[in-house]
């Protein structure tokens, strides 16, 4: 190869000799249309000298080529390669990818309800079937070389990270992992775990993203730049001043729609002009007028999604040409052809792909799986021209976009609407900017009332995402460390994760306090000597008197409280009273005493000075005593200011005054503990001494921060080995259960069981099966008893579920009795407590298997206050089905159990499920 002509003689022979030193790298990349990039080029050399890699780097920057190139050199050195992933959809799309470059016959597919050429030199998979492939030691394990861990940042996920650091602390030692992440902002601490569990990694980051990405605010129908300055050139950003003057003046002159009370409200019924947001019609024509399509809009939520689209589609939005529309069809009829006819309507297939057709579409869990594949492929090659998504596509799958819109900065997460964090901002705008395509990518946050530019701008520039493990030992992985590799030796397993790395990291810091404070003791120490005697004694006596002190004043308090609870019961309507103290002292009348059984009486008064209201314990710092009585009529309507007037004025004609009271106090020398540690100051020698309270002053300096470091010690002795403790204790509970015996050094064969269940209530289902509380079912019924332990509702407050049969009632309270048993063991054994079982799916589940239409069934959970979309009735009928395969393989197709889950997995396996599990 001839030099290039801007290369020196010498670069152009250190470029011969890398290519001779690396001639897998060279034949890799002269069959790419593109050069690598620095960081991509240090990756891949640092794979084919035989290392593991973690490369870090933005979103869309090309890290999937360093994937590729694993793929490549196991080809070439006949290895194998697993491609694992954190979701289906972006197996799929791996799969396609991998197998137009290499072949079908040299690519497999496996994603739990997708088995296809497993046995494939390459194979692509969910990382969940990789974590139990090697906890059931796969023969398909043979002969691997290299394993890519896309989007391995996941490992800080809640729910699911403990798999990938089962996965990354299982694997052969001589398999090489190659992690792909987001730009997280400790790569370096990432990596060393790396280097010191799985040997030699290079750690490779780069921040640099290949299409500068500008960021923009619309105010009203204005789009303004963010930053002043280009966002390429390197240097600090300051916030555009005349955005910040348009946010200002628009804030004063807007308030946002309130129902509520308050000053916002206030403002709002003062006549302020209510803030409306330009429709999302105005925002995609004005995108598309400044040629800005492609364009994803984050709605995070479901149903904004889709009305959005209809609002587009009403309003006659239409982003495509004749010739566009009829490569759309071809698309649509591609993914849908296997649709039953009777499901369309039912399924909103018209209404969707009138949209599709327009360029307009959603994306969001609750699609159905045909329908968001479809919108991912014609999003791709551009026949889509905006897609209205909640979070969920940004997680890794390929659908860049030249402009990123989003609407608001407050998502809700299950729990509770919360800000969008700087990782999260980053991770949605990511997708703005297509290398290869654009020259540049845009951001752009649409502003109401309460957004400040500043904010905004903090996100768009904060660095700052640090990886968090979320490991921790579950039942399932208990088992199948202790059958693998016995109980020590999983415990220095566990010692080595991420988690109990980071755990420990954190540890030197404390160490350090505690180290600092044990040296500060000893000054204190010192300079608290006396010379008449032991002052540290002489303190410690103070202490206890001062806490005596304490006591006393905390029981007389209680007890005044109590007597003053007393008396307030024992009030009548009528008596006159004395309120000691506040701004409502004085005297008042009894008009309602205002008794609770359940609670401490609270009195309804009328004061002299006209106020009604109602008096608790807590004005009475002593009993009250009724002064004297007034006689009021049967009803009193307080609320008359004439009534209150001619009470008031008969309240003071009574004559009664509020007295003056001496509060009686606790004598201190009451109490013999007091009096004994009084004399023992007294007596004891550095009482006398002349700089005793300077003394003084330092032995309280002394206690403070003793108590101070105790508390960090204990910090350090919970954090240290903590998740081997929590392995511990997991299997003092699983041994009391017989699924662990000999002490918890081995497993039963209720124990082999249990780790051939991978589900999040694992130990509730095999004590199901032990129990034999599902043997009497039906396929349909054992189908509905299942998907209890699978479903969780998406909000609280769910409706009154119906039960199916009889029969499933019967079997869900005999599974809620043992979950019942189980959340008390784990509540004795402090481990993490296993979901209360969600029946809300059974009914839907259990039409279904007994053949009932999708119609049907959808109609059915409306009908009964269910919110329950297409997709989400797959997505949770496939989790039922995965489960059941499992109950079918742990217990054998010949048993009761075993072969009513086989026959319930091809009873629900039809139509729209079947289209999504092959």
């Amino acid at each position: 190869m001839a030099p290039s002509p801007s290369q020196s003689p010498a670069e152009a022979y250190a470029a011969f000799r890398s290519r001779a030193a690396r001639p897998q790298l060279t034949e890799f990349t002269s069959a790419l249309s593109f050069d690598l990039d620095p960081f991509q080029l240090r990756a891949c050399e640092a794979l084919e000298d035989g290392h593991g890699v973690l490369v870090c780097a933005p979103t869309g920057a090309g890290k999937t080529v360093v994937g590729e190139f694993a793929v490549h050199l196991a080809l070439a050195g006949g290895s194998k390669c697993f491609y694992t992933t954190p979701i289906k959809a972006l197996s799929n799309q791996k799969y396609a990818d991998l197998t137009a470059r290499h072949g079908a016959d040299n690519v497999g597919l496996l994603t739990g309800d997708t088995s296809v050429n497993g046995d494939a030199p390459v194979v692509v998979m969910t990382t969940e079937v990789l974590r139990n492939m090697l906890y059931a030691g796969s023969h398909t394990l043979r002969g691997l070389g290299y394993v890519v861990m896309d989007e391995v940042h996941y490992l800080a996920d809640r729910f699911r990270g403990a798999v990938w650091e089962e996965v990354i602390l299982h694997l052969p030692e001589a398999v090489r992992v190659v992690g792909l992440s987001a730009t997280v902002s400790n790569a370096e601490e990432f990596g060393e775990w790396l280097v010191a569990v799985r040997g030699d990694t290079t750690v490779v980051v780069d921040e640099h993203r290949p299409v500068p990405l500008w960021q923009h605010m619309m105010l009203g129908g204005r789009v303004m730049d963010l930053f002043a300055g280009d966002p390429g050139d390197g240097g600090e950003a300051h916030i555009n001043p005349q955005l910040l003057r348009r946010a200002e003046e628009m804030g004063r002159q807007h308030v946002p729609f309130s129902r509520g009370r308050g000053p916002r409200a206030a403002r709002a019924r003062s006549g302020a002009p209510r803030f409306r947001p330009p429709s999302r019609v105005d925002i995609i024509t004005r995108l598309d007028q400044a040629d800005l399509l492609p364009a994803i809009d984050f709605v995070f939520s479901r149903a904004g999604c889709e009305a959005a689209v209809t609002q587009c589609v009403r309003a006659g939005l239409r982003l495509t040409g004749p010739e566009d529309v009829e490569q759309i069809r071809a698309i649509i009829e591609q993914h849908t052809r296997d649709l039953p006819e009777g499901d369309l309507v039912v399924l909103g297939y018209w209404e969707w792909r009138e949209a599709l057709e327009r360029g307009i579409a959603s994306h969001h869990a609750g699609l159905l799986p045909a329908f968001k594949e479809t919108v991912e492929e014609l999003f791709v090659r551009g026949l889509v021209r905006v897609v209205f998504a909640t979070e969920t596509l940004a997680l890794g799958i390929n659908m860049p976009a030249r402009t990123v819109v989003l609407e608001k900065l407050v998502k809700y997460n299950g729990e509770a609407h919360v800000d969008l964090t700087p990782g999260e901002y980053t991770q949605l705008t990511g997708r703005a900017g297509r290398r290869g395509i654009d020259v540049e990518g845009h951001a752009l946050v649409v502003w109401q009332p309460g957004v400040d530019p500043k904010q905004v701008a903090g996100l768009a520039s904060t660095r700052t995402y640090p990886l968090r493990s979320s490991f921790r030992p579950g039942y399932n992985m208990a088992v199948n460390l202790v059958q693998q590799v016995g109980a020590q030796a999983a415990r220095e397993m566990l010692e080595k994760s991420f988690a109990q790395f980071q755990a420990d990291r954190s540890v030197v810091g404390l160490a350090k306090r505690i180290e600092r404070g044990h040296q500060a003791l000893e000054g204190y120490a010192e300079s608290m000597t006396c010379h008449l005697g032991d002052f540290a004694e002489y303190a410690e006596l103070r202490r206890k008197l001062g806490d005596r002190e304490k006591a006393l004043s905390r029981q007389n308090s209680a007890s005044r409280r109590a007597e003053a609870a007393e008396s307030l019961e024992r009030l009548r309507k009528g008596d006159v009273i004395a309120v000691p103290s506040g701004r409502r002292s004085g005297i008042a009348v009894v008009i309602d005493p205002g008794l609770d059984p359940l609670g401490e009486a609270k009195p309804f008064v009328l004061t002299e000075d006209r106020w009604v209201g109602t008096l608790s314990v807590t004005d009475f710092p002593a009993p009250v005593q009724p002064l004297g009585r007034m006689r009021l009529p049967k009803n009193v309507d307080w609320r008359s200011p004439r009534v209150r007037r001619d009470l008031a004025s008969a309240l003071r004609d009574t004559g009664i005054s509020a007295p003056h009271r001496q509060r009686r106090r606790s004598d201190p020398h009451d109490d013999s503990e007091l009096a004994s540690l009084r004399r023992a100051l007294r007596a004891h020698p550095c009482h006398g001494c002349d700089d005793r309270e300077a003394h003084a002053r330092w032995a309280e300096r002394h206690a403070r921060l003793a108590q101070e470091t105790e508390r960090l010690e204990r910090q350090v002795a919970a954090t240290t080995h903590s998740l081997a403790r929590s392995f511990d204790r997991l299997r003092a509970l699983l041994r009391e259960r017989g699924y662990l015996a000999s002490g918890g050094e081995t497993v039963t064969p209720s124990g082999r069981r249990l780790a051939r269940i991978y589900s999040e209530s694992d130990l509730l289902a095999a004590e199901c099966l032990r129990e034999g509380v599902w043997e009497q079912l039906t396929a349909p019924e054992l189908a509905a008893v299942v998907s209890a332990l699978v479903f969780e509702a998406r909000r609280d407050g769910q409706t009154e579920v119906r039960m199916p049969t009889g029969a499933v009632n019967q079997a869900l309270l005999e599974t809620m009795r043992l979950w019942a048993g189980l959340e008390e063991d784990e509540r004795r054994h402090k481990v993490e407590r296993t979901r209360q079982p969600d029946a809300g799916f059974a009914w839907p589940v259990y039409r279904w298997a007994r053949g009932e239409s999708l119609e049907k069934v959808l109609t059915s959970a409306e009908t009964n206050g269910q919110e329950l979309s297409a997709g989400d009735f797959v997505r949770w009928c496939r989790q039922v089905i995965d489960l059941l395969d499992q109950l079918r393989d742990v217990m054998g197709g010949d048993t009761v159990v075993g072969g009513t889950a086989a026959e319930a997995v091809r009873a629900l396996r039809r139509g729209v499920i079947a289209m999504a599990t092959m």
